[in-house]
């Protein structure tokens, strides 16, 4: 049996497959984030899965792409604990930028590949190599144009009472957005990242306001000046593709922001699974 595995900080597609790469079953878990997760958190998320539980030892191979897993550090962490509990499996780790680069771009071609989820990244594909000029600091020095980026404006805004009024009220309705709560969850609970990104509804709901125009906007162009453009010329001349929520919600905002910028927007996919199930199950036949 194998395992497809796309993991960003909000949560986990799982994908098995058998030998001759016919789907056996779907799950998923909460996201398991080296980054922001104890060991603790994480098997406890592993083992409370049914499927994965249940299946556990007839796993002979894991592919796993994941947020947070842009350093050696954090893939031997994850390793350790997938070893231990996939017992039989052989297990590869990589970055969630490859799981974009399968997932939107044809064998072969060259592209740059986005992530706009909770969090966010960006790398360059040649064809056969993937680079990436920089390494995610995550949510809170990076993630432009993410969930989680969007989340930390709207709050930042309301309590600086540079919301609309009548944003700010129905803002209000919406949360609770008690200081003591909001501090609770940043700096006490797991997963403050995607606690933040929990609030990016609010302005893919309200987009057609003025405000949360501006808020996209500025959000998109930091993430195009900050990481499309570290490619020295070359996202000029391919395609730009997008995996995650907010690429693909606020999509027709972020084609516009693209072309104004001179780039050419490409495939935009909620979620990569399942171009990563046919890269797989072609790269298996």
């Amino acid at each position: 049996m194998v395992l497809i595995v796309d993991s960003g900080a909000t949560k986990s597609d799982w994908i098995a497959l058998d030998e001759t790469g016919k789907e056996l079953f779907m799950t998923q878990t909460l996201g398991l984030s080296p980054e922001v997760l104890t060991r603790e958190i994480i098997d406890e998320r592993l083992a409370n899965n049914f499927e994965l539980s249940k299946h556990r030892k007839e796993v002979n191979k894991l592919h796993f792409y994941g947020a947070g897993c842009g350093t050696i550090r954090m893939k031997n962490f994850l390793k350790e604990i997938f070893q231990e509990y996939f017992v039989n499996a052989e297990i590869t780790i990589k970055e969630d930028t490859y799981a974009a680069v399968y997932a939107t771009t044809e064998p072969g071609k060259s592209a740059i590949a986005c992530i706009l989820g909770t969090g966010s990244n960006c790398c360059y594909f040649d064809g056969e190599v993937l680079h990436q000029k920089i390494h995610s600091l995550g949510y809170i020095l990076m993630d432009d144009g993410s969930g989680n980026y969007f989340g930390r404006q709207l709050l930042r805004d309301f309590y600086y009472h540079k919301m609309p009024t009548g944003l700010a009220k129905k803002f209000e309705q919406e949360y609770d957005l008690d200081a003591d709560v909001i501090k609770n969850h940043l700096y006490k609970m797991p997963n403050p990242n995607t606690y933040l990104a929990t609030f990016a509804k609010f302005v893919i709901l309200n987009k057609d306001e003025s405000y949360c125009q501006k808020l996209i906007r500025k959000g998109i162009q930091l993430f195009i000046d900050n990481a499309i453009r570290q490619f020295n010329g070359v996202e000029e001349e391919v395609s730009i593709n997008f995996v995650g929520s907010i690429a693909f919600y606020l999509q027709d905002e972020l084609k516009a922001v693209l072309n104004e910028n001179n780039l050419k927007p490409g495939n935009i996919l909620r979620r990569p699974i399942d171009g990563l199930v046919k890269y797989h199950q072609m790269v298996h036949q």
